[in-house]
């Protein structure tokens, strides 16, 4: 398999030979931010909206960002043009740099910045039409979850509890009201009305989180952002997962007990059939 080229630190290098060393904080305190900007045909989906999450995250931990949005654009773009897959899956990370360690931020140190792609494989034909298994869990995270960081052991072990169960995402709870998966926003459906947690520091703004409240406004769809208990969780008529990786994702069961019908339901097809034509727009 070839190995195939990423952008670390102004240079354009095969991935196997990409290094850092190990003070980088990045590598001993997970200090850094990411982004994850999927591509379609070649051409880039929602972008902006990634590069201003990117930005956000930034500022709130304070690293300087190294670039502004037209580099970065461009950055993107080379590491995207030397891959041969249309669909793409463009990683981006900074951390805070390279200095003797140390809690408190250094000075005059300089941001590492590594950018890599993937094939998108999406979920398959078969995960839609039947819908997909989840498990819950108390949410252990720290409370600044809107911050796009690197440091993402919790996220990690809520990932490895859904894989010890054979289920596709572990849905958190914190306090007994939804938060989100361990990697994915999601969403409720009662009586045709969409739901979701409020974009607060307890939840990952995802992109697709604006997207699809765009898509119900244009689809005639109720959208409500609130404080879910865990109850009408289990109750709702519809769950949803959504994230770059996922798009829209129904969910069937939930610790084994079945989500409304136990099929995937009316709005989970409106919102992908939006979905996919927002991504051919």
């Amino acid at each position: 398999m070839q190995d195939p080229l990423v952008y670390l630190n102004g240079e354009m290098t095969p991935l196997s030979e990409a290094k850092i060393p190990v003070l980088d904080r990045g590598f001993i305190f997970g200090d850094g931010v990411y982004e994850v900007v999927p591509m379609y045909a070649r051409k880039l989906f929602r972008a902006r909206q990634h590069m201003a999450r990117l930005f956000r995250s930034l500022a709130a931990i304070g690293i300087p960002n190294p670039h502004s949005e037209e580099e970065w654009m461009t950055l993107i773009g080379k590491v995207a043009q030397a891959h041969p897959s249309d669909d793409q899956l463009i990683y981006l990370q900074v951390t805070r740099g390279v200095a003797k360690r140390g809690h408190a931020f250094p000075q005059e140190v300089k941001p590492t910045v590594f950018i890599m792609t993937n094939p998108i494989t999406p979920p398959s034909a078969q995960a839609r039409e039947n819908g997909v298994a989840c498990v819950s869990m108390e949410d252990k995270r720290w409370l600044r979850c809107d911050i796009k960081s690197t440091s993402l052991l919790g996220n990690v072990l809520a990932a490895q509890h859904a894989a010890e169960n054979s289920a596709t995402e572990t849905i958190q709870f914190r306090d007994g009201f939804l938060s989100e998966a361990s990697a994915s926003n999601v969403w409720i459906v009662k009586d045709g009305k969409l739901m979701a947690p409020p974009k607060d520091n307890l939840i990952l703004e995802g992109i697709r989180y604006g997207l699809i409240e765009e898509l119900c406004a244009a689809s005639g769809i109720t959208f409500e952002a609130r404080r879910i208990p865990r109850k009408e969780v289990f109750a709702a008529d519809e769950v949803l997962l959504s994230s770059a990786s996922k798009e829209v994702l129904p969910v069937v069961t939930i610790d084994g007990k079945t989500i409304g019908s136990g099929k995937p339901g009316p709005v989970f097809r409106k919102l992908y059939a939006a979905y996919q034509a927002a991504k051919a727009a």
